[in-house]
């Protein structure tokens, strides 16, 4: 698929393996998030820009690199709360924004509830965080926001998606790159990822 990436890193597949099994508890699933969700983040910034910047090193100066975009962390509440950290941790500068969408069980369409952007973006680049690329409902509004809100760049960084939501993101914004661990089968009748691994908000939060 055009503009879809899917990270074929060992140890992203690892921790995928240990992520789907339904044995793992809340803890480990959060701490696993975490960490898919920083080497999501490693391979989808790699076109980030740089500015040349002088360093003096404890022997002597040299040409070194910063990053030249500010970066906007945008998780999909809640469930993408988790993978804030794993990126955080990497770009501490970053900063984090708050969408607010639940699915509506009957629709399977994103109602939005919370949204505390400000008028105008402080930032160039947005990664919107969200665990399950499922029906696509969610990531396209919240593109939409978005953009509305004025970014010029936006990536979508999640860990598994299901055909039916790619295609949905796709069909609607193919400027905008979608990073992945895996493409899964198809959806259920209840709009969850077969095979999947469940509902990753609660399994992160304890509340299945």
């Amino acid at each position: 698929m055009d503009n879809v990436f899917v990270s074929k890193h060992p140890l992203v597949q690892h921790k995928l393996a240990k992520l789907r099994s339904k044995d793992t508890e809340p803890k480990k699933f959060r701490e696993l998030i975490r960490e898919i969700a920083g080497l999501l983040a490693y391979e989808a910034t790699l076109d980030l820009e740089l500015s040349p910047q002088e360093v003096t090193t404890p022997l002597e100066k040299m040409s070194g690199f910063i990053l030249k975009e500010k970066i906007g962390l945008v998780p999909i509440l809640r469930a993408g709360l988790g993978m804030v950290e794993g990126v955080w941790d990497l770009m501490p500068s970053s900063e984090v924004w708050h969408i607010g969408l639940y699915r509506d069980e009957k629709t399977l369409k994103p109602v939005q509830y919370y949204n505390k952007l400000p008028v105008e973006p402080r930032v160039s680049v947005c990664l919107i965080l969200d665990p399950m690329l499922a029906t696509g409902g969610s990531a396209t509004a919240t593109i939409d926001v978005l953009k509305n809100w004025g970014v010029k760049r936006i990536k979508f960084v999640g860990i598994i998606g299901a055909p039916e939501g790619i295609k949905l993101v796709h069909d609607n914004h193919p400027d905008v790159p979608i990073h992945l661990a895996a493409i899964d089968r198809q959806l259920n009748d209840h709009g969850y990822i077969l095979p999947g691994l469940g509902d990753a908000g609660d399994r992160q939060f304890g509340t299945g």
